[in-house]
C-alpha cells in the first residue's frame, strides 16, 4: 500500500507539471527522484527550452515555500544568505533572512554569479544549514535547489567548480522538443489570449511536507542487494580506470546513485531495485561529476558518450 501510495502522488506530480511543460517527460521523471532522494538538480539547455518554467512548474506543483534568485555578475553573498542589520531601539543585531532561506529554491543562470556568490550555496547544498556571523541557521528537511545555466551564450558567466557541480545530483539536459511537440506549445498558447498572466496558472499542489517525508521513509525502507551496489561501484570506478577521463567519479557520486536507485526503485513500484534502474540514472547522476581526457576532448567526444560506453562495457549483474 505504501508503494502505491508513493507512486501515485508521483503520477499526480506529473500530470500538474504536464499542464504547464510539454515534451519533457525524462526531465521531469528525474526532477521527481532527485524530491523524493533529497538531491538537487541543475538544468542545462539552450534558452527557451522551459528550463526556468520547468523549475517553476515544479514548485508550484508541491505545497513548499518557494524563492527564486536570479544570478548576476554583481549578486553579492549577502544577496542570497542574508545579513545582520543593527536594530538602534533594541541596541542588538536582527537576522534578515535571504531567499536562501525557503525550500524549493531556483537558481536561475547560476553560471552569472560570480565564484564568492557561487560558494555562498555550497554549505546550504551540502549541509542544509547555512552560517552567518558565525551562526548556524537550518534550511529544513525539504530544502532543494533547482539551478539553470545556458551552456551557449559564455560572456560574463563563471563555470561552476567541480566542487560545486558535485553537490548536484542531477545534471539534465534540455534541449530543444521534437517538431510535434512544439506544434502543440504553439497550438496550446495560439488558444489563450495575449498576456493571460503567470504561466503556471492552473497547476495545482499536490505534495505537502506531510506526504513528501512519509514517501521519502517509503524509500528508505528500501535496501540495494550486493549485486546492485557492487554494479554501481563498478560503474564509478570505471571512470577512473579509462583514458577518456582525466578525473573520475568520486566516493559522493557512488552514493548518490545508490540513493536515487532506491528512490527510481520505488518510483516504479518495486521494494528493491534492478541494473535498468543503475543505467537510467547512471548518465544524468555521473555526467558532470567527470572531467574528460585531452585524447576525448581532441576527438570532440562528450561525457555522455564516454559514460555511454562504460555502461556497454561493464558487466551487469544477472
Amino acid at each position: 500500500m505504501a508503494l502505491e501510495a508513493l507512486n501515485g502522488r508521483a503520477e499526480q506530480l506529473r500530470a500538474e507539471i504536464g499542464k504547464t511543460v510539454l515534451g519533457q517527460q525524462d526531465a521531469v521523471v528525474m526532477l521527481i527522484v532527485a524530491l523524493f532522494a533529497r538531491g538537487h538538480v541543475l538544468l542545462e539547455g539552450p534558452p527557451g527550452t522551459a528550463k526556468t518554467l520547468l523549475a517553476r512548474t515544479f514548485a508550484a506543483s508541491l505545497s513548499l515555500d518557494f524563492s527564486r534568485i536570479q544570478f548576476t555578475p554583481d549578486l553579492m553573498p549577502g544577496d542570497i544568505l542574508g545579513t545582520s542589520i543593527f536594530n538602534f531601539q533594541t541596541n542588538d543585531f536582527i537576522l534578515t533572512k535571504g531567499p536562501v532561506f525557503t525550500e524549493v529554491l531556483l537558481a536561475d543562470e547560476i553560471n552569472r554569479a560570480p565564484p564568492k556568490t557561487q560558494a555562498a550555496l555550497l554549505q546550504a547544498m551540502n549541509e542544509q544549514k547555512v552560517s552567518i556571523d558565525g551562526t548556524d541557521h537550518s534550511l529544513g528537511d525539504n530544502f532543494i535547489v533547482v539551478a539553470t545555466q545556458n551552456p551557449i551564450e559564455q560572456q560574463g558567466t563563471y563555470p561552476l567548480p567541480e566542487a560545486q557541480l558535485d553537490r548536484f545530483l542531477f545534471k539534465l539536459i534540455i534541449d530543444f522538443p521534437p517538431a510535434d511537440v512544439e506544434m502543440a506549445i504553439l497550438q496550446k498558447h495560439a488558444a489563450k489570449p495575449l498576456k493571460t498572466g503567470r504561466e503556471t496558472a492552473g497547476v495545482e499542489s499536490v505534495l505537502d511536507a506531510a506526504a513528501l517525508a512519509q514517501s521519502r521513509s517509503v524509500i528508505d525502507s528500501i535496501i540495494l542487494d550486493d549485486d546492485i551496489t557492487a554494479y554501481i561501484l563498478r560503474l564509478v570506478r570505471a571512470t577512473r580506470e579509462t583514458t577518456d577521463i582525466a578525473f573520475g567519479a568520486s566516493t559522493r557520486a557512488a552514493d548518490a546513485l545508490a540513493v536515487a536507485t532506491r528512490a527510481l526503485a520505488a518510483l516504479s513500484g518495486r521494494d528493491f531495485a534492478i541494473p535498468d534502474d543503475v543505467k537510467q540514472l547512471y548518465i544524468p547522476a555521473l555526467r558532470h561529476r567527470i572531467v574528460l581526457g585531452p585524447g576525448a576532448e581532441i576527438e570532440g567526444r562528450r561525457p555522455d558518450n564516454v559514460l555511454e560506453n562504460i555502461l556497454n562495457q561493464v558487466e551487469v549483474p544477472r
